[in-house]
């Protein structure tokens, strides 16, 4: 039983994933990209302080000299990529955000095999084509012969290069291994991320980063549920069923992300979505299940999914 209740702390780190997606969508045109990066990275910060901050000051010897690596996962994953999602949300819809964003266990398996020399899977292969069939699907509407012609909303591979950037984030967490883990690491690679943040603030014109009625409830979900209660559920998800079995939680998030568009938005959700965002899915499924090495390698490492 107890470990059934143990599936509760992946599932509902998605559910909270995907709330996260429907306020990116709310935020555009309401509040720039850069100013709800910084709120949201502030508000972050203030929470975990109150719980973190006094370990970290004590590891404080053990975490200098590893500034650095935090500044660079800090601005992949907090700055760059939540950025690109802001600004992706203006132009493409929020279940085609989702299944761009699912995509991050098995871009995260190629530049693996890319940057860390892990051995191509069959999976990854197989799975990396037929989610590329999927996408298509997905971005022209239902007709790839579209795309020759008019090409892709902006949204669409800004998104890409989001899930890209989270992946690359991924593998420099499994490369580095920096030495202190859990919400030290976070909390270190927020406070870096936060100060990178503030030229791009200050530069956001003043009604593009002005806190009312309309921004601060964004702010509050983005800085809280999504920063701090979404981690704590998918580390502790991670710590009692392994990365693995949570992965498989991400196949999840576009199905929940078009409900929530529906009810919240009002999006359509069109056959094309269904069927593109299916197909991409099954891809992903394929590079986690089908693991053998292609050429009798060493096993390729687990999807890694922070």
């Amino acid at each position: 039983m107890k470990n059934r209740l143990a599936f509760l702390y992946p599932f509902v780190a998605i559910v909270l994933w995907s709330g996260n997606v429907i306020v990116s969508r709310m935020s555009a045109h309401t509040i720039g990209p850069e100013a709800i990066t910084f709120y949201r990275l502030l508000l972050a910060v203030l929470l975990m302080s109150t719980f973190v901050a006094v370990p970290v000051w004590r590891n404080r010897s053990l975490i200098w000299p590893h500034l650095g690596q935090f500044a660079i996962l800090g601005f992949l994953a907090m700055c760059l990529f939540q950025s690109l999602s802001y600004l992706a949300a203006e132009t493409t819809t929020a279940t085609n955000m989702a299944v761009f964003t699912a995509l991050t266990p098995l871009l995260t398996m190629a530049l693996s095999a890319a940057l860390l020399k892990d051995t191509p899977t069959i999976g990854m292969v197989g799975g990396g084509i037929l989610s590329l069939v999927g996408l298509v699907y997905l971005v022209s509407a239902g007709n790839p012969a579209a795309l020759a012609r008019g090409g892709v909303h902006l949204g669409d591979p800004l998104m890409f290069l989001a899930a890209l950037i989270y992946a690359l984030y991924g593998v420099l967490l499994k490369r580095w291994s920096p030495p202190v883990a859990g919400w030290q690491s976070t909390y270190m690679q927020a406070i870096c991320a936060l100060i990178i943040m503030v030229p791009a603030f200050l530069a956001t014109p003043a009604p593009m980063r002005a806190l009312n009625t309309e921004t601060l409830p964004l702010i509050a979900y983005a800085g809280g549920m999504a920063s701090v209660v979404l981690p704590f559920l998918w580390i502790r998800g991670v710590h009692i069923l392994g990365p693995n079995r949570c992965a498989v939680f991400m196949n999840l998030l576009p199905v929940l992300t078009a409900v929530g568009a529906i009810t919240l938005l009002g999006e359509p959700v069109r056959s094309y979505h269904v069927i593109g965002g299916a197909v991409a899915l099954a891809g992903v499924a394929c590079a986690e299940i089908f693991r053998r090495p292609l050429r009798g390698g060493s096993p390729a490492m687990p999807a890694i999914v922070e």
